[in-house]
């Protein structure tokens, strides 16, 4: 992380930065985090680095920590297979939306999106994979033509990209969730929003599974 220049939106710059750090995974869980390292990272006075702090508390990815002072949140499994929960409803009810004006846009938009994905997953690069997925998931979301599915989904993508980042590792990058992906265009090409949102549905359980299980093991092998 590199110091910033004074602007307006200094406090959500520095904000988006360690969000980043966290989800990713360069800032661990349990990470003690203090005003006076990150200004001094940065290179900023405290204030806007209270004001980050205070939103990404409010977010979910800090807490308080007693004498440690504020502590990045410990990973939590039940809290993972929760937002898998919530994550499957939604892909399968903008699955079934999307299937009824699917159009040859999105067809083209859908098929560049399963190719970007496929040469992520060769390149063995685990932080393009977790972003190719999610810009997939995204692009049924908008497709459904609601806003509110987005929306909805929006304060729990960064929470679900942590969860895929601390899980997965470069052999756990299998071309078979790419070809799960595929089958759901092919259902959203043919209009079958019943079939869609059915695969939508398995396929978020079946990443909750095998998510959930690794999340296990990194736990525990942390403690």
């Amino acid at each position: 992380m590199r110091p910033f220049a004074p602007e307006p939106d200094l406090s959500e710059r520095i904000h988006d930065s360690v969000l980043n750090a966290i989800c990713s995974g360069a800032i661990k869980a349990g990470a003690r985090i203090t005003q006076e390292e990150l200004a001094q990272q940065f290179g900023v006075s405290r204030q806007p680095v209270l004001q980050a702090m205070m939103l990404l508390r409010r977010e979910g990815f800090l807490i308080d920590a007693g004498r440690k002072g504020v502590c990045v949140t410990p990973l939590d499994v039940d809290h993972a297979r929760n937002l898998y929960v919530v994550r499957a409803a939604l892909d399968g009810a903008a699955a079934r939306l999307a299937a009824a004006r699917y159009t040859p846009h999105l067809i083209q938009r859908g098929r560049e999106l399963i190719d970007v994905g496929r040469r992520a997953v060769a390149t063995g690069h685990v932080p393009s994979v977790i972003e190719a997925d999610i810009d997939f998931h995204l692009f049924i979301y908008e497709a459904s033509g609601n806003p509110v599915i987005g929306e909805t989904a929006q304060p729990h993508w960064q929470h679900l990209r942590r969860v895929m980042a601390a899980a997965l590792s470069e052999e756990d990058l299998r071309v078979s969730v790419w070809d799960e992906h595929e089958g759901i265009l092919r259902a959203l090409e043919a209009g079958q929003g019943a079939e869609a949102a059915a695969l939508c549905h398995g396929h978020a359980v079946q990443m909750a599974d095998i998510l959930t299980g690794r999340l296990k093991v990194v736990i525990s092998k942390a403690a």
